[in-house]
């Protein structure tokens, strides 16, 4: 597989779009939680390739993350794929300023 960054006018849509994906326990998106470790083209497979974490590897809604991404993908690229990274483990520290904004909202002490 031969990947490429993607141009900085198509990250930002791609992560604008992925800023519609709320992870469902926590009610904050997966981009300012910080679950989004990189995104890059697969030139072999037209596809966009989102690498991504969880907040545990264990997580029983990935399959409604996964549909989310999917639903907000929409009109922004035809393919994609989600590549699982596990390590490094995500922690809270990638949260961002907008993201821990969002959960003192919410009620989290972070």
């Amino acid at each position: 597989m031969a990947t490429v960054a993607l141009e900085p006018a198509k990250f930002d849509q791609v992560e604008e779009g992925l800023k519609d994906v709320i992870d469902p326990e926590l009610g904050v998106n997966i981009v300012d939680l910080g679950l989004i470790y990189d995104l890059s083209w697969d030139d072999e497979e037209d596809a966009l390739i989102v690498s991504m974490t969880l907040t545990s590897a264990g997580c029983p809604l990935t399959d409604v993350i996964e549909e989310e991404i999917t639903k907000s993908m929409d009109g922004i690229v035809e393919r994609f794929r989600i590549n699982w990274v596990w390590m490094p483990p995500w922690g809270q520290e990638r949260i961002t300023a907008d993201g821990r904004d969002m959960m003192r909202a919410l009620g989290f002490s972070i």
